[in-house]
């Protein structure tokens, strides 16, 4: 191999870290949203915002809809995915036909991260303001991530991609941890720093938005776009997400996974928003013990995440999630049992989420990467968003409707134990590594 060939690869390997660790940073920079807002702070709030607006009934009347204000926010949540179902399919064509995927990771994370410092708006009862706020914030977190999961094929051989994942993963929780500590010094010692305690929620909300907006100018400076596949023809989000569909049927153990992944993953993005909203409504816990358990959650998703990419290297990325699952069954079945004004017990069930929370979503992301058709990154990981949080609004909806029809927060989280039962059948269905094979891609030793 001669002396400039052997130059090149290095030249080749630095650059492929260099947008490695660029990529973690996107992780570093959005996650932030999903900890402090959508976890911690805008659940509860948004709920009691609400709450003040609604009439003798506990209702609210968004567009003349007669909606209980606890069950605002979940279908809030729900609307937010539906139009991130027709925008990903859309933009996801359009990265893979342009190559340009850099500018629509640019606008999805600067939408998203103004729509979040917006939310310092949010107060008195605004809460159909803070209703379109959470829409475009989440439809643009999702686009954004959908673009950013894109470019792990491009950036990481195969047999690195669990630990690069699983790294990418870790950055998002480290970040998450860290800005919570922030926000619970802020929220204790609201008085301290002249705030009521309604501003200083205000606060942490809008932080989370210039926090995102300010740390993804490192990924933009660092990911390079590639050649694009052949062009084609852009069609209308809904119509280009049938496109992929069908092209997804001539990779049927692709779907496969996807399904699984949906209901599953389904499961654990309605346990991430909506956790807040049981331990203040159903539990009583005050929002300085919520915050100290997402802390807690976020620092054991560190450690999580990292185990379980080295538990995938031995096992197998496939049998790893499939464990990860059962820890979620179990963990989730406790929490009916929880009793109210309890932190400790509430602290331990956040310590079982955390640590199978980062490693199932990481494990999963570098597993379907192997599952990707060459030069089709974007648009199957548009459905794979989709599968993330584009659909993941089943899980709300039923979290919402179990609530309206019961009233009663420890029956809408217990409901959502079947989705891990059932992704977990369906996963374990799946032959990965002829998925791999059909799909064009060389497998792993271990997957």
């Amino acid at each position: 191999m001669s002396t400039d060939t052997l130059r090149n690869a290095a030249d080749e390997a630095a650059g492929l870290r260099r947008e490695q660790r660029g990529w973690y940073v996107y992780d570093w920079a959005c996650s932030v949203y999903s900890t402090s807002v959508l976890t911690v702070f805008l659940g509860p709030y948004l709920t009691s915002v609400a709450e003040r607006a609604a009439d003798g009934d506990g209702y609210v009347h968004p567009l003349g809809l007669p909606v209980r204000a606890g069950s605002f926010f979940a279908y809030s949540v729900s609307l937010s995915v539906i139009v991130a179902v027709v925008l990903m399919p859309l933009v996801g064509s359009a990265a893979d036909r342009t190559g340009r995927k850099k500018p629509l990771l640019a606008a999805a994370a600067y939408t998203g991260a103004a729509a979040t410092a917006g939310m310092f708006l949010l107060d008195g009862d605004r809460y159909l303001l803070g209703g379109v706020l959470l829409v475009v914030a989440n439809a643009a977190q999702s686009v954004g991530m959908m673009i950013y999961n894109s470019y792990l094929p491009q950036i990481a051989p195969p047999d690195q991609r669990d630990a690069v994942s699983s790294r990418g993963w870790a950055f998002g929780y480290a970040a998450g941890s860290l800005v919570l500590v922030a926000d619970l010094v802020l929220y204790s010692a609201h008085d301290s720093f002249g705030l009521s305690e309604t501003a200083a929620v205000r606060i942490c909300l809008a932080s989370a938005g210039l926090w995102w907006g300010a740390f993804t100018l490192v990924p933009l400076r660092t990911l390079r776009d590639r050649h694009a596949r052949v062009a084609q023809a852009t069609a209308p989000g809904l119509r280009q997400l049938a496109a992929t569909v069908r092209d997804m049927r001539r990779h049927p153990l692709t779907l496969a996974f996807l399904l699984a992944y949906l209901v599953y993953n389904d499961g654990i993005q309605t346990v991430i928003t909506q956790a807040s909203v049981y331990g203040s409504e159903e539990l009583a816990l005050g929002q300085s013990t919520l915050i100290v358990a997402v802390l807690l959650v976020q620092v054991l998703a560190v450690a999580g995440a990292l185990a379980m990419g080295r538990l995938a290297r031995r096992y197998g990325a496939q049998r790893t999630i499939l464990g990860s699952l059962l820890a979620w069954t179990l963990t989730l079945a406790a929490g009916w049992f929880l009793p109210a004004r309890a932190p400790v017990w509430f602290f331990l069930l956040a310590a079982g989420i955390g640590l199978v929370l980062g490693g199932s979503q990481a494990l999963s992301r570098s597993l379907f990467s192997h599952l990707v058709p060459p030069g089709k990154e974007a648009e199957y990981f548009s459905a794979y968003e989709m599968s993330d949080r584009g659909m993941s609004w089943l899980g709300p909806l039923l979290f919402g409707m179990t609530y309206q029809l019961t009233g009663s927060y420890r029956s809408a989280i217990f409901s959502l134990v079947a989705f891990f039962v059932l992704g977990f059948a369906l996963l374990a269905r799946v032959p990965v590594r002829r998925a791999i094979r059909e799909a064009g891609n060389p497998v792993p030793e271990k997957i």
